[in-house]
């Protein structure tokens, strides 16, 4: 399971341990990633995904995770939330239609 936010694609990034004596080694800083339940009004259900804290911030800044996939675009979501953001944006059609 790699680390990387299923909403904002936020991943792993690489940076200089620096010591005392400036000397330098490479390290990684890993994003804050938690196993999560989100709630969708559309489907009506709970979607578990693996989202990092700066994502369920601005889920929860945009109304809600059924508006935040709607303004994703799909390169920065993953697979699963692909799927969600489809399965959303047709029930919104037929309670629309």
């Amino acid at each position: 399971m790699s680390r990387i936010c299923e909403l904002t694609g936020k991943g792993r990034m690489v940076g200089n341990n620096v010591s005392h004596a400036n000397n330098k080694t490479k390290r990684t800083f890993l994003p804050n990633l938690q196993n999560v339940t989100l709630l969708s009004d559309a489907l009506g259900k709970g979607v578990k995904m693996r989202v990092s804290t700066h994502g369920l911030r601005t889920v929860e800044h945009n109304g809600g995770l059924d508006n935040w996939l709607l303004k994703a675009g799909d390169d920065q979501l993953s697979v699963s939330a692909r799927k969600v953001k489809k399965e959303v944006a047709k029930k919104l059609a037929e309670k629309a239609a």
